[in-house]
């Protein structure tokens, strides 16, 4: 396990459980590709804190990488309301793209 993902734990056994941990922990997972750890990280990052567009758009792509497609699907929608109701224009038009490709494998963008 690397030092960063080390001492982030530390922090976490030692109470400082919050979004921003959470988030830190979660990209830190998806950088080694290990996006199942990644993605119950970024959950809790988004329980903690809703209104995180970071947060939900990392667990998007971390979900997405497990093939959990209609998860992903929904944490990208979760994500783009909250990026458009904080005025994130640019994190809302990246998830819009990422979710329009998943709806294209779901079949759920077909006319």
């Amino acid at each position: 396990m690397n030092a960063v993902i080390q001492n982030l734990e530390k922090m976490l056994a030692a109470g400082r459980d919050n979004a921003l941990l959470r988030f830190s922990l979660g990209n830190e997972f998806s950088k080694l590709s290990q996006f199942d750890q990644a993605a119950a990280h970024l959950q809790q990052a988004v329980t903690f804190d809703p209104n995180y567009s970071a947060a939900w758009k990392l667990l998007g792509k971390a979900l997405n990488e497990t093939g959990q497609l209609n998860a992903a699907l929904a944490a990208y929608q979760s994500g783009i309301a909250v990026a458009e109701k904080r005025g994130d224009k640019q994190a809302a038009k990246e998830m819009a793209v990422f979710a329009k490709r998943i709806e294209k494998l779901l079949g759920a963008g077909a006319p």
